[in-house]
């Protein structure tokens, strides 16, 4: 069959089905979107009647690994999913632990955990916008955005020790202390990225080219979006005022977090929601690192297990975890946690037997959720619309099909 190029894509005729015509889009392993994604595409002319989203080619059976490792060890592997957002992806998860260990993180570790999550926020939104770029043929925005987001990783790298899947929020707290020069590094990143927010909103946001290819195109009212269930900045952006944040989880109750809301549903207002959440984020992280209280970042019940031979590492800021941590049992129950990662809210259902693993664990990513709107928002719209929808949208392949 005929091959067709999209910006961003690669795809092919599939002739004819019920008298319309039938196109294979693929976003590939090449492609920055990060795995494999085909999307089957009905079209009467030009005209996009229906989208078939096809996942199941980066499949990860986290939920079934998840049993069939202890507690602690699970962590690493859920940061998997989303690599680019470690933090916000395993906090759930983490506080849906603890309430089954019957154990309080520190008030400090409350409010580092915030921290790295509006961090992860941060380079997660920029990663989109990058992606976003490529799929309007706006190379200048991708590189933009990769470059600034390095500059968060960094941060999050100071904080954590490592850059992408830092594994830092741990059963009773987290693993490191806020280092030195952290605060100064943030305010000197602050700054730039405000700067290069106005730059953005020049080169991007209000570009013709890029208003052209997004105002008005893939407009999701705001019951629409409340009845299939949408999330995250893709919500947000048709009128509705919610943000699993707004649940107090970490210290977002101690920080007056309120959410960006747009308007008008479009996939304009979508890159404006992100842009704008950037900004919020910025906030919260200064917020949070005026306002952090002093004390342990490691609870007391299991900081007192650690070997007295690596307990200097305690009082330097770090945790080494003491074997028994590994063996740790919960009490047989079943938690409901939830909380937003940056393209939306993520759920974990954890039912536990009383051992040392989950006995079930169901998992529903921000990505999972999202992923009817390729074919609710793009119907009516032509063919080349659909790389601007698919944009707008944010998805990430690993973390919807998990």
């Amino acid at each position: 069959m005929a091959a067709l190029e999209l910006p961003g894509m690669e795809g092919r005729g599939l002739g004819e089905r019920g008298g319309l015509k039938v196109v294979e889009l693929f976003i590939g392993a090449q492609h920055p979107a990060s795995g494999h994604m085909r999307l089957i595409v009905y079209l009467d002319g030009d005209i996009v009647v229906r989208v078939d989203p096809d996942v199941g080619y980066v499949h990860r059976t986290v939920e079934k690994l998840s049993e069939m490792r202890e507690y602690v060890r699970v962590i690493s592997l859920i940061e998997r999913m989303t690599i680019i957002d470690a933090c916000n992806v395993t906090l759930p998860y983490v506080e849906a632990v603890e309430r089954l260990l019957g154990v309080e993180p520190p008030p400090r570790a409350r409010y580092l955990r915030t921290i790295l999550c509006e961090l992860n926020r941060i380079a997660s939104h920029l990663y989109g916008l990058a992606i976003g770029g490529i799929f309007l043929n706006h190379s200048t925005m991708y590189m933009w955005a990769m470059g600034d987001r390095e500059v968060w990783l960094h941060l999050a790298s100071m904080l954590t020790g490592a850059r992408l899947t830092h594994t830092y929020p741990i059963f009773g707290g987290v693993r490191r202390d806020l280092p030195q020069g952290f605060r100064d590094a943030f305010e000197k990143a602050r700054r730039y990225m405000e700067r290069r927010l106005r730059e953005y909103d020049a080169i991007f946001y209000n570009n013709p080219v890029v208003r052209g290819r997004l105002e008005g195109v893939g407009v999701l009212p705001r019951d629409v979006a409340v009845s299939v269930g949408a999330t995250g900045p893709n919500l947000r952006a048709s009128g509705v005022a919610y943000d699993a944040r707004m649940t107090g989880y970490a210290a977002y109750g101690e920080l007056d977090f309120e959410p960006v809301v747009g308007r008008e549903g479009d996939a304009l207002e979508r890159v404006w929601v992100r842009l704008r959440e950037i900004e919020a984020s910025m906030e919260l992280i200064e917020r949070a690192l005026r306002e952090m209280p002093e004390g342990p970042f490691f609870a007391e019940r299991y900081a007192k297990t650690v070997p007295p031979a690596v307990r200097h590492w305690l009082e330097k800021g770090r945790v080494k975890l003491p074997g028994g941590y590994v063996r740790l049992k919960t009490r047989p129950g079943e938690v409901l946690a939830r909380g937003e990662m940056g393209r939306g809210e993520v759920t974990y259902f954890l039912v536990s037997d009383g051992g040392m693993k989950p006995y079930r664990l169901r998992i529903v990513t921000p990505s999972a959720r999202n992923l009817v709107l390729f074919d609710v928002l793009s119907r009516g719209h032509t063919l080349m619309d659909v790389p601007a929808i698919y944009a707008s949208i944010d998805y990430f392949p690993p973390e919807g099909d998990r």
